[in-house]
C-alpha cells in the first residue's frame, strides 16, 4: 500500500485527489495538509511513502517546502502539483529535488500512473513535457532568462507581473521591503532588463502569470 500525504490549500482539490486515489487498490491518502508549514510538521511526525505537494501555498512557496522536506527526509519522494503550465515550473521543481511534476489539469488522468512510477523510485514527467524538452535539445536548447533566477527572484518577478506593490510582495513572501528590493534589482540585472515595466512585459510574453 502506498500511503500519501496530500498538501494543498484548497479542500476541494484535496477531496478530489482522495476520491481518485482511494478508488485504487494500492494507494491511500493517510494525511492532509492545508499549508506548507503543516505539511513539513506532518512529515516529521508521521510516515508517508509519497507527498503530493501543491506549488502555490498561502504561507510558504511549494518549492521552499519541497527543499525543507528533502532536508528532513531526503529519501521521501515528492510529486509537485500546479495550476501552472509544466514548462514554467517542472524543471525548477525537479532541480529542487522533486520526483515529478503534474499539472492539475492532467492530474485526473495521470495521477495514479505518476504516483506508482514515483513510488518505485523513478522520476515522472508527462509525455508532453518530455517531447517539449526533446524538441528544445534538438534545436540547441537555450535556457530562458527567467530560468537563471533563484526561486526568490522568480517569485518576485511573478508578483511584480501580477501588479503587486513592494509592500504587498513583502507581505506575500514574509520578507522585508528592503529584501524584496534587492531581489528585484538582482533579477533585472540577471535578465538585462532596464525597469519594472520591461520585467512585467517579459513575464506576460512568457506566460509566467495566470
Amino acid at each position: 500500500m502506498i500511503n500519501i500525504l496530500v498538501a494543498d490549500d484548497h479542500a476541494l482539490i484535496r477531496n478530489g485527489m482522495k476520491q481518485i486515489l482511494n478508488d485504487t487498490e494500492d494507494i491511500r491518502v493517510t494525511g492532509e495538509a492545508e499549508n506548507g508549514m503543516q505539511a513539513i510538521k506532518m512529515v516529521q511526525e508521521n510516515i508517508y511513502d509519497l507527498v503530493l505537494l501543491d506549488i502555490t501555498m498561502p504561507d510558504k512557496n511549494g518549492i521552499d517546502v519541497l527543499k525543507q522536506l528533502k532536508l528532513n527526509k531526503a529519501q521521501l519522494p515528492v510529486l509537485m502539483l500546479s495550476m501552472h503550465e509544466e514548462s514554467q515550473y517542472a524543471i525548477r521543481s525537479i532541480k529542487a529535488g522533486a520526483a515529478g511534476y503534474l499539472s492539475k489539469q492532467s492530474a485526473p488522468t495521470q495521477l495514479v500512473t505518476a504516483i506508482r512510477q514515483v513510488a518505485c523510485g523513478k522520476k515522472y514527467i508527462s509525455n508532453e513535457l518530455a517531447e517539449e524538452l526533446a524538441n528544445g535539445l534538438s534545436q540547441g536548447f537555450q535556457e530562458l532568462l527567467h530560468q537563471t533566477l533563484s526561486n526568490r527572484e522568480y517569485q518576485t518577478l511573478c508578483l511584480m507581473a501580477s501588479g503587486k506593490s513592494l509592500s504587498e510582495m513583502a507581505e506575500t513572501l514574509s520578507l522585508s521591503a528592503k529584501t524584496i528590493s534587492v531581489y528585484r534589482a538582482r533579477l533585472l540585472e540577471k535578465m538585462k532588463l532596464k525597469n519594472n515595466a520591461e520585467a512585467v512585459r517579459y513575464a506576460i510574453m512568457n506566460h509566467l502569470i495566470e
